[in-house]
């Protein structure tokens, strides 16, 4: 077994990355454990995440974040969480390939898989923006255009509706099996925001290089959009919480409370498998909130102290004070350090 780890972060996204920065700022031995899985390695440009006025790749995104984690000491490894639980002492046990890893807190950050619409190249569609399934994120670049959102029930209707701020040309295209699972005030919605419903037979949906294609089943006529959104929901990869007997709603995201903390003492979460607005922005700050409560709640002497201090903080960042608190019962995740809680040894 390897040496016990203060934290074990489970998903390589936005929110992992972002705790694994903190908790190694914060001067934690910590592993970000990824199968690369991420839905924001699919992001072709972002425009809504602050401090990037002119967009940035997910891809590119992730790749500066790994590098940050990996500047201030987090280990970032490709595999595979395959189980998760707590022995005698209390310690996380996780399987990692054939490694077992110990750890004192887990992080999940493993957000969620997206239900693809049944149609050929979805990839590639995703890739040149043909596909989106965020409209929150990009919907304002679809202003003006004629918008297709393709998906069954009340939430591919909220959808169009949600995008209906952003064009006047919306559509919903419903499998044309069934009445699409939509209540009459739902309808009365949708046509009350001039919302088209197209009933088409989804294979009939086609892609090419300059839009998206579907064939109305009552009407028999070729209609083309310029993007189409797809809602057919996700699923949160809360399983290995479930598994360890972590409290979820019913669509399975993990129950928190305000410090990210599951139902299980020490486990916590952040990100998309948390709540519903999967936003980078949002699971950023989720992991800041956990790493923070995870350094708190652990002990309050520095897990590197027994290293010379330019072997546990970066050689560009100079003057770090060594700080220990001896004795000292540990802080909760936002109580104050008042001038006498701690010792300075140093500096």
């Amino acid at each position: 077994m390897t040496p016990v780890l203060d934290c074990l972060v489970i998903g390589g996204g936005p929110a992992g990355l972002t705790a694994a920065i903190y908790l190694g700022r914060f001067r934690r031995s910590v592993l970000s454990v990824d199968k690369g899985w991420s839905r924001a390695k699919w992001i072709t440009l972002s425009h809504n995440l602050p401090g990037f006025p002119e967009g940035i790749s997910g891809p590119d995104l992730l790749a500066r974040m790994r590098e940050q984690a990996r500047r201030y000491g987090a280990t970032l490894e490709h595999g595979t969480v395959e189980g998760l639980r707590r022995d005698a002492d209390g310690l996380f046990l996780a399987k990692v390939g054939e490694t077992e890893v110990a750890a004192r807190t887990v992080l999940l950050a493993a957000g969620v898989v997206e239900n693809n619409p049944p149609l050929p190249h979805v990839a590639e569609a995703v890739k040149s923006g043909l596909i989106r399934t965020c409209p929150i994120c990009d919907g304002y670049e679809a202003i003006g255009k004629s918008i297709a959102v393709l998906g069954n029930g009340e939430h591919a209707a909220a959808e169009a509706l949600f995008i209906r701020t952003f064009s006047e040309q919306v559509t919903l295209l419903m499998p044309a099996s069934g009445d699409g699972g939509l209540s009459s005030a739902t309808r009365a919605a949708l046509l009350a925001a001039d919302i088209a419903t197209l009933p088409v037979v989804v294979g009939s949906v086609a892609l090419d290089t300059s839009g998206v294609i579907a064939v109305g089943v009552a009407d028999g006529i070729t209609h083309r959009f310029d993007r189409v959104y797809s809602a057919f929901g996700i699923v949160p990869q809360s399983m290995l919480a479930v598994a360890a007997g972590a409290q979820v709603d019913a669509t399975t995201r993990l129950f928190v409370d305000g410090h990210q903390e599951t139902s299980i003492r020490g486990l916590f979460a952040a990100g998309d498998l948390v709540r519903g607005l999967n936003q980078i922005a949002v699971a950023d700050g989720e992991a800041a909130i956990a790493a923070t409560a995870i350094h708190n709640r652990l002990d309050r002497v520095l897990a590197h102290s027994t290293e010379p201090l330019s072997a546990a903080v970066p050689a560009q960042v100079p003057g770090v004070p060594r700080v220990k608190t001896l004795g000292v019962t540990p802080l909760g995740p936002f109580d104050r350090i008042e001038p006498d809680a701690a010792t300075v040894i140093g500096t």
